[in-house]
């Protein structure tokens, strides 16, 4: 039996256009009441997550930034942290700058961006469906390297790079790749979501990577909560799709692929369910929690 259950959102339990579905909501209900804990696991900052952990039934804990913090809803507090430093974050800032490629930098509380491209422009329409309450905070910063040397913040989760040419988007992962002390997520294929605008679909298509501290990963935080909860690994399941998904789909109980998931986490998933798009994750939990 299954005590503890990660799930990332995107491409795994949000659908493409940032929906939870009923169907998967209702799997989720009933391993709710059998007292499975559910947590969710994910790159995005804290008000995005928790806003769905509460839409879902999840209300207890959830992993941020990639496993750069563990945040306990009840006690409104978090419980665990691995934060990059201002320093790093400014090293890598000044390197895309000088390169001219778009990137992001993920506090707990929101995402700083010079402009509302890729995945910031997605979550920017994904907030235009939402109330106040449960949309992603987003900050359009003009100068983020002045603006990050003069905050006060120090909760830096992590930074994504995107730029749609591979090229371009290789040849500077290669320079960020010589700072130390950080880790480098490698993602090799493009990321696909989509957007409505009227009635006309948009996919929004970019090569990205994500930039945390060394050893910051889902895994890792998914480990931390085994202990506090005082739960095993065999009794643990967890479902991706991604690159970021990978060490905790390959070391738990049960590691769960989306259909759609890169090649990487397809190779080391003892069961592969159905992609974002087709209640995967429903399905998923039917299997196991019938």
């Amino acid at each position: 039996m299954y005590k503890l259950i990660a799930i990332d959102l995107d491409g795994t339990l949000l659908n493409s256009y940032g929906v939870v579905t009923d169907r998967t909501k209702d799997a989720i209900k009933k391993c709710v009441e059998k007292g499975v804990e559910i947590v969710l696991a994910s790159g995005r900052p804290n008000d995005s997550i928790e806003a769905i952990a509460k839409e879902i039934g999840a209300e207890h804990y959830f992993i941020a930034g990639n496993g750069a913090l563990v945040y306990d809803m009840k006690k409104q507090k978090i419980i665990y942290e691995k934060y990059m430093t201002k320093e790093k974050v400014l090293e890598i800032i000044k390197i895309c700058e000088e390169n001219s490629i778009s990137y992001n930098v993920y506090t707990d509380k929101e995402i700083l961006a010079k402009t509302l491209k890729y995945n910031v422009l997605y979550y920017h329409k994904e907030n235009l469906k939402k109330e106040e309450s449960k949309k992603t905070r987003i900050n359009i910063v003009d100068n983020m390297y002045e603006y990050v040397k003069q905050t006060k913040e120090n909760r830096f989760l992590k930074i994504t790079i995107c730029d749609e040419n591979n090229s371009i988007f290789n040849a500077i992962i290669r320079k960020v790749r010589k700072i130390e002390g950080v880790e480098i997520l490698d993602v090799s294929h493009m990321s696909r979501k989509m957007i409505r605008q009227g009635t006309e679909e948009i996919p929004i298509e970019y090569y990205y990577t994500e930039i945390s501290l060394q050893e910051v990963d889902k895994y890792n935080a998914l480990q931390f909560l085994q202990k506090e909860l005082n739960i095993k690994n065999e009794e643990t399941m967890a479902i991706g799709d991604n690159m970021n998904d990978k060490k905790m789909i390959e070391n738990v109980g049960m590691g769960i692929a989306m259909k759609q998931s890169c090649p990487q986490v397809l190779e080391v998933a003892k069961c592969i369910t159905d992609g974002n798009n087709e209640d995967g994750v429903g399905k998923a939990l039917e299997k196991f929690f019938k």
